[in-house]
């Protein structure tokens, strides 16, 4: 007897808010038989948890690099965490919960090791500019599965692609809002997150202690990690209400937040940048990580037959090194340092 619970789970999703991305309607670039059991966001998220790229990401750390404390956040905990907040507001604002969690599963995939310091060196070293955005979508599509891709959908990749944001601040100049609202969650869940869990790293780490904090900023947004955590869920679900389709007569909607809460976490956001990602405190920590991506990056140049062979090379070997280097954790980075670079 043939139960195709996927017509079932699409049949529900007829209830989702007007707004809401069906997966119905979703297309891949290569065409492929519907799974009886899945919708085909469910089938992207089970693609990209099961990837190589996936796995890698417990050994990449978010800010501090190689840490040897076990409670430092890494890519994959800060991946899980932007997942169940974009699934909450998602579900809370009766949106199709399965893409806000394909996207946020996939939206750091192409994230260098050493976080940001690895991304800055390989955009200032290969001609054609490096973005981790860009580059998890690369993974998606070119690198994964031997060089075949995962064929996700349209959807799943737009919302990989704009979930990088500028250092302007959020929701200011040069925020990309993705097409579907399940991507404008995604990318304000991913800064909900690194937002906070990066306050928690600092003071681990020594480099600020709770008072520290802007009293203006931690006064609306709560005094511990939770509090703020609800808050901003919070405040995006009743500021996003429009979004749920339940009353006809509010304008067209957009995810977003509340100006006071905004305000507020924009403030910690600019506090962290200042006493945390640019602090002298870590600046030597950053150099030696620079140094190393940086010589990883010119012994591979002159010796590309030393490169994995599954990957991509039809793009030129300065291609295949960023993608080689790109895919690190920090500690096979500092191996291969060990190594090759004697």
């Amino acid at each position: 007897m043939s139960h195709n619970v996927r017509l079932r789970l699409e049949e529900r999703e007829e209830t989702f808010s007007p707004y809401a991305a069906k997966s119905k309607l979703a297309r891949r670039d290569r065409p492929e038989s519907p799974c009886p059991m899945r919708t085909e966001f469910q089938r992207d998220r089970d693609r990209i948890i099961h990837s190589k790229a996936f796995r890698r990401l417990k050994h990449k750390t978010q800010v501090f690099i190689a840490p040897l404390g076990d409670h430092y956040v890494t890519r994959l905990t800060h991946t899980l965490e932007v997942s169940q907040i974009a699934r909450t507001i998602a579900r809370a604002l009766n949106l199709n919960e399965d893409l806000a969690e394909a996207i946020s599963l996939g939206h750091d995939l192409g994230h260098t090791p050493f976080g940001h310091v690895g991304e800055d060196v390989l955009n200032e070293i290969f001609p054609e500019g490096f973005a981790h955005n860009e580059q998890s979508l690369r993974v998606v599509e070119v690198i994964e599965n031997e060089g075949h891709g995962l064929n996700l959908t349209r959807e799943v990749r737009e919302g990989i692609l704009k979930h990088s944001k500028s250092r302007a601040g959020i929701l200011g100049k040069g925020w990309e809002a993705p097409k579907t609202l399940e991507g404008q969650i995604c990318k304000l869940a991913d800064s909900i997150a690194y937002v906070n869990h990066d306050i928690g790293d600092a003071i681990r780490a020594g480099l600020i202690v709770a008072e520290d904090l802007p009293e203006a900023a931690i006064s609306v947004l709560g005094q511990t990690h939770s509090a703020r955590i609800n808050t901003l869920v919070t405040d995006v679900v009743e500021h996003s209400w429009a979004a749920t389709g339940f009353d006809a007569n509010e304008p067209p909607p957009l995810i977003s937040l509340s100006p006071t809460v905004l305000e507020a976490m924009n403030m910690l956001r600019d506090f962290l940048f200042k006493h945390v990602y640019d602090a002298s405190a870590t600046a030597s920590e950053s150099d030696r990580a620079r140094e190393i991506v940086r010589d990883l990056y010119k012994y591979y140049i002159a010796n590309p037959a030393r490169l994995p062979p599954e990957l991509p090379k039809t793009d030129g070997v300065e291609r295949s090194v960023v993608d080689y280097i790109a895919g690190m954790t920090d500690l096979y980075a500092l191996r291969m340092a060990q190594e090759v670079l004697k």
